[in-house]
């Protein structure tokens, strides 16, 4: 399924990264270096993504205010935050009904992609807590 993504990180090196990736998988990738600049991306485009991928930490806006903005304007838009910070990760779950999930860093490859296409298709989340004791 090739899909439009925003990818929206400060670090180059980690753009740089999940932007050959996501293309490399068949995807049609728009890159921004802060959020105000995928803000800005989002409303050229009318909001015709498939999913925004962003990073929570950035410059300008970070990505909760992103996601809220993104959220309130295109409420169909698959939102996938990424932080290497518990404290950012803890921020995000107050926004639960509007993101997907949250990506925590560093994260190989294949975790990022496998989410990146679990959020596409709009995959129920399996809860690490719920899982281990259906496991018990």
């Amino acid at each position: 399924m090739m899909a439009r993504i925003l990818v929206a990180e400060d670090d180059d090196n980690v753009r740089a990264f999940v932007v050959r990736a996501l293309a490399h998988m068949g995807h049609e990738v728009t890159e921004a270096e802060d959020g105000g600049i995928a803000a800005e991306r989002l409303a050229e485009a009318g909001g015709a993504f498939d999913l925004l991928l962003s990073d929570i930490k950035m410059p300008v806006m970070d990505g909760i205010a992103l996601a809220l903005n993104a959220a309130a304007s295109y409420p169909d838009l698959t939102i996938l935050l990424m932080t290497g910070f518990a404290d950012q990760r803890e921020r995000a779950h107050g926004l639960d009904a509007l993101i997907y999930d949250v990506v925590p860093k560093p994260f190989s490859l294949q975790m990022l992609l496998e989410k990146v296409d679990d959020a596409l298709h709009r995959r129920p989340l399996v809860l690490p807590s719920l899982a281990r004791a259906a496991m018990g």
